[in-house]
């Protein structure tokens, strides 16, 4: 497994969805597409473990949270950019979506959620705004940013 194949993954997700509305109601096309458990959501977590066990993902490390964007946008990715963050029960810096965020969230303790959302996906329209907060224990998650748009804030 490597940043190639992870790409080519990530590539099954962002055809799919590509020039739909990124509205929360994606995340319900998202999770009949690809749910916990199906190939591709359980091939991305493996990968963005392996990843992260070898610093090819996640290679940054700021106030307690590992991140990184391995895929920037472009058109093999309709567009969006991939980011990859690592968080352990603690809330990220503000920021805001111009073009909307999509989160495949990867509880790596038990119960831990992102957002209050456990381990699936998470859609926030364009416009919105948060601090990403991890709550009980580790997890894993993926972003997918519409043309890499993100604002960060002091909100």
């Amino acid at each position: 497994m490597s940043l190639a194949a992870f790409e080519a993954k990530i590539k099954d997700v962002t055809a799919a969805i590509a020039g739909l509305p990124v509205e929360p109601d994606l995340a319900e096309t998202l999770a009949e597409r690809f749910p916990p458990g199906s190939e591709t959501f359980e091939a991305l977590k493996a990968l963005c473990r392996q990843g992260i066990a070898e610093g090819w993902l996640c290679q940054r490390e700021a106030g307690g949270i590992r991140f990184g964007r391995p895929v920037k946008p472009g058109p093999d990715t309709a567009g969006y950019s991939v980011d990859v963050v690592l968080m352990d029960s603690l809330a990220g810096p503000h920021h805001s979506h111009p073009n909307g965020e999509i989160d495949m969230i990867m509880p790596e303790t038990p119960g831990a959620a992102f957002d209050g959302k456990g381990e699936g996906w998470l859609v926030y329209g364009p416009g919105t705004a948060h601090h990403p907060t991890v709550s009980g224990g580790r997890a894993i998650v993926l972003y997918l940013l519409p043309q890499g748009a993100i604002q960060f804030t002091k909100g």
